[in-house]
């Protein structure tokens, strides 16, 4: 359990790529089972232990989560999600340089339920809902580029779709066009940071999540820590 923050009302936790934040179809122990498991022994608490989810990220990726540890917080956060006053910024490593250096995507999504895959097109058609996100080219190695992303919507794998569509599919994203996928499964999207006011003490909260345990994450993290702008590393193919 790798927790980044934590007081009376919030847990924020950085995720591993495999972990599933909720309990799903699959089975699999959620994160937040996980985490309520964490509290009653770290707390020696009786009976069941609260854990509200408040948002989440596809399995595949890895980053920050906060997790709501009363109801109190837990109504008030999901409130917060919907009004857009959480701040959330990723880290996406794709295979090809973009078109610009920073830019702003606006494209049109639809699902496919049975796919669970999303569809971006340049114009509105039927069904689509309008996906906006703004990117900024941070660090490059011989063959991979870093981008930070700001989501101004939130929809079903907007940032993996939206990239893909410009011809730069996020590293291990077999889905949306990668050409091979990563040794653990995961695909090389972080959620670095998170930014809000605290529900409850109104207090500003900024948590940054450590990159995965990987040689091309941690020289590109390296990359943008020390101001260059690029990276040659043999182990970052």
């Amino acid at each position: 359990m790798d927790v980044l923050y934590e007081d009376n009302h919030l847990i924020i936790v950085n995720k591993a790529p495999s972990e599933i934040v909720q309990g799903d179809k699959t089975g699999d122990k959620p994160l937040s089972e996980s985490i309520k498991e964490y509290l009653k022994e770290k707390y020696h608490k009786p009976g069941n232990v609260f854990c509200g989810v408040t948002h989440r990220l596809d399995r595949p990726t890895s980053g920050v989560v906060v997790f709501a540890k009363t109801s109190k917080a837990l109504s008030r956060l999901n409130e917060m999600f919907r009004n857009g006053e959480v701040d959330k910024t990723y880290w996406a490593v794709v295979k090809n340089r973009p078109p610009k250096e920073e830019d702003t995507l606006i494209h049109y999504l639809i699902k496919n339920e049975k796919t669970n895959k999303s569809t971006a097109y340049d114009s509105e058609k039927p069904n689509t809902k309008k996906a906006i996100l703004h990117y900024k080219l941070r660090a490059a190695s011989q063959k991979y580029f870093l981008l930070e992303v700001d989501l101004e919507t939130g929809r079903h794998h907007q940032i993996r779709c939206q990239l893909a569509k410009i011809g730069c599919p996020i590293k291990g994203d077999l889905k949306y066009g990668a050409e091979r996928s990563n040794p653990d499964g995961s695909i090389s999207l972080h959620a670095r940071t998170i930014s809000f006011v605290h529900p409850v003490s109104k207090q500003q909260i900024h948590v940054v999540a450590p990159v995965p345990n990987d040689t091309l994450w941690k020289a590109l993290e390296l990359s943008v820590e020390t101001n260059t702008s690029s990276i040659k590393s043999e182990e970052a193919k």
